[in-house]
């Protein structure tokens, strides 16, 4: 890709077709320095429980104006906004994130792939999704997000499918 074709903004959850032509991890950590530090793939964590998302590396930029966005090849989370927040919420905004790197830029999408690996992966009971109901219930949605309310009733079914399909699984041993 030429130096032409590289965005001239630096603004996260851009994937799908468009976000081919999203920054490079260095040129992110470049525009976005000296806050920005990189953590390698696989040594991120919350709360001293390691979370990944593969070969992907982790941005963490205290100047981003969420709590988490992503690029094609790497994930950002806003260290400061996150603080604070339970782990289940925690661990749903990363495989959020880390779900734009496999199913694009559908924001249900991502949701719903934080809470089918939530209950593959053993992150998230019931109080975890109430928890992340709670979080996301108050955000008023935009023009790719929706309300939070929606969310939470979306989300609430993908994870009684999840458990569902977990029951049936375990079942079938």
């Amino acid at each position: 890709m030429g130096e032409a074709e590289q965005p001239t903004s630096l603004e996260p959850n851009m994937i799908g077709p468009v976000a081919i032509t999203g920054p490079s991890l260095q040129q992110y950590v470049k525009a976005q320095q000296p806050e920005a530090t990189v953590v390698a793939a696989g040594k991120m964590s919350f709360d001293g429980h390691a979370v990944s998302c593969g070969t992907r590396p982790t941005v963490l930029n205290p100047k981003l104006d969420s709590w988490g966005g992503a690029f094609p090849g790497y994930l950002i989370i806003n260290p400061d906004r996150v603080n604070g927040l339970s782990t289940p919420v925690k661990f749903y905004i990363y495989h959020h994130e880390c779900g734009h790197q496999f199913i694009g830029a559908s924001e249900t999408g991502a949701d719903c792939f934080s809470i089918r690996r939530g209950v593959r992966w053993g992150w998230l009971d019931d109080k975890g999704m109430d928890n992340i109901c709670k979080f996301i219930s108050q955000l008023k949605g935009d023009s790719v997000h929706p309300p939070g309310p929606k969310r939470c009733e979306l989300m609430r079914q993908c994870y009684a499918e999840a458990l569902g399909s977990k029951r049936q699984a375990s079942n079938q041993r």
